[in-house]
């Protein structure tokens, strides 16, 4: 099978185990720089090009989109493309746009009645105390839409404080989230790696005392953790919701049960494998040979 991995960087480590393993189950892998990509957008004939070669529908039997969210728009433009020649895309475009736009994630989560934290957003300034009044007065979280790996999330520990927060986000035009603080968590958060419709692997990720993010990139740390039948459940139906075949579910235990966080489209390999010593790489791989076949891909989910 020839698979194509689309990363900004061959070296990051879970582009690299991705390659190794489907090396070591017979493939043949090739790693493409999205952005050095172009498209030949045709009825009859689409391709892609990349630096000096041309991609036709023939080359490729299934794409893995590794899509960083600052390249969003483009790196989804060549997924679609793929899909248009035929390939078949482990997350699908369409997918994974929903996951990157939070706010229209939270509300599909929302429609399906799977657990969230209590989330408000306002366009006006004028509406500060109502946002924080809404998810039950200070300590909030206040998130920028666009963060990513921690980035854009801020602790507001008094009304005063999330006040001046959210004036300030706003006055950059940026647009942001105010969520409830779920105190119970304890400064710790559980990803649960969704590969089809099973969470094939778990890990709990603990922030560093004074510190109340937990991502692994702000300096967390991770064990193995055993989930519950309900944790279990709802990241496997986030999954279905986002319609996404393989993706990282972030969640919180609360009082009410778990409330999901974020989904992640483009997961990280590293801290879950060291954490569990589960190989992952290979778990991805073979869910591509049992699911790809030529214009299988459709869009999954909802809205």
């Amino acid at each position: 099978m020839n698979i194509a991995i689309l990363s900004r960087n061959k070296n990051l480590y879970s582009t690299r185990r991705m390659v190794e393993a489907g090396i070591e189950r017979g493939h043949h892998v090739r790693v493409l720089d999205h952005l050095q990509c172009f498209m030949d957008i045709t009825s009859d004939k689409p391709s892609i090009h990349y630096k000096d070669e041309e991609f036709s529908p023939a080359d490729f039997d299934a794409v893995i989109p590794r899509i960083g969210a600052s390249v969003t728009f483009y790196g989804t433009a060549v997924v679609r493309q793929f899909e248009m020649m035929g390939a078949y895309c482990v997350n699908e475009s369409v997918a994974v746009s929903r996951s990157r736009d939070k706010l229209r994630s939270l509300q599909l989560l929302s429609r399906k009645n799977i657990g969230i934290p209590t989330t408000a957003f306002a366009h006006s300034a004028k509406d500060v105390e109502g946002l924080i009044r809404e998810v039950g007065g200070a300590p909030c979280v206040i998130k920028l839409l666009e963060g990513t790996q921690g980035i854009g999330v801020v602790l507001a520990e008094t009304k005063k404080a999330a006040e001046s927060v959210i004036q300030a986000f706003m006055g950059l035009n940026s647009n942001i989230l105010v969520q409830e603080f779920i105190a119970e968590a304890n400064g710790s958060d559980i990803r649960c790696f969704v590969v089809g419709d099973k969470v094939i692997a778990a890990m709990q990720r603990q922030a560093p005392e004074g510190e109340f993010r937990s991502n692994i990139h702000r300096g967390g740390t991770a064990t193995l953790v055993k989930l519950t039948p309900q944790e279990r459940k709802t990241a496997v139906n986030t999954a279905k919701v986002m319609g996404l075949n393989v993706c990282g579910v972030d969640l919180l235990r609360s009082n009410r049960g778990p409330l999901i966080m974020e989904v992640n489209s483009s997961p990280g390999l590293r801290g879950i494998e060291e954490a569990t010593q589960k190989d992952i790489a290979t778990l991805i791989i073979e869910f591509i040979e049992k699911n790809a076949r030529p214009s299988r891909t459709k869009t999954r989910g909802s809205g």
